[in-house]
C-alpha cells in the first residue's frame, strides 16, 4: 500500500520560510511527477508547484519566485521550500505522486493527508 506522509506545516508569521516535506513510502514501480496542491476555506483546491522526475519544475503565478519545490528521488521525497510567505497562502497544502504500482499498471495519484500552513502574526 502507497502513502504520502507530509510535514512541515504549522502557524508561520508572514514574511516566513517554513519548509514542507512529503516522503511516498511501499511498494511501488516508478514515481513520475510530484507536486503540491492547496487549498484555502472557501476556495477550490490549486496546483501550487510540481516537478518530473527529471527535474523539470512548474508553478503557480501566485508563488513564482517566492516557493520552491524540489526532489530526492532516493528518498521517494518532494519538498516545497517556502518565502515570503502571505496570509493568502494559508490553506492545506496536499502533496501527490503519479506513480505506477508495477510496469504494467496504469499511471495514478496518489495523496498525502495534508498539513495546515496558517499565515498569521
Amino acid at each position: 500500500q502507497v502513502q504520502l506522509v507530509e510535514s512541515g506545516g504549522g502557524l508561520v508569521q508572514p514574511g516566513g520560510s517554513p519548509r514542507l516535506s512529503c516522503a511516498a513510502s511501499g511498494i511501488f514501480f516508478k514515481i513520475n511527477d510530484m507536486g503540491w496542491h492547496r487549498q484555502a476555506p472557501g476556495k477550490q483546491r490549486e496546483l501550487v508547484a510540481v516537478i518530473s522526475s527529471g527535474g523539470s519544475t512548474n508553478y503557480a503565478d501566485s508563488v513564482k519566485g517566492r516557493f520552491t519545490i524540489s526532489r530526492d528521488n532516493a528518498k521517494n521525497t518532494v519538498y516545497l521550500q517556502m518565502n515570503s510567505l502571505k496570509p493568502e497562502d494559508t490553506a492545506v497544502y496536499y502533496c501527490y505522486a503519479d506513480l505506477k504500482l508495477s510496469y504494467f499498471a496504469s499511471l495514478r495519484s496518489y495523496w498525502g493527508q495534508g498539513t495546515q500552513v496558517t499565515v498569521s502574526s
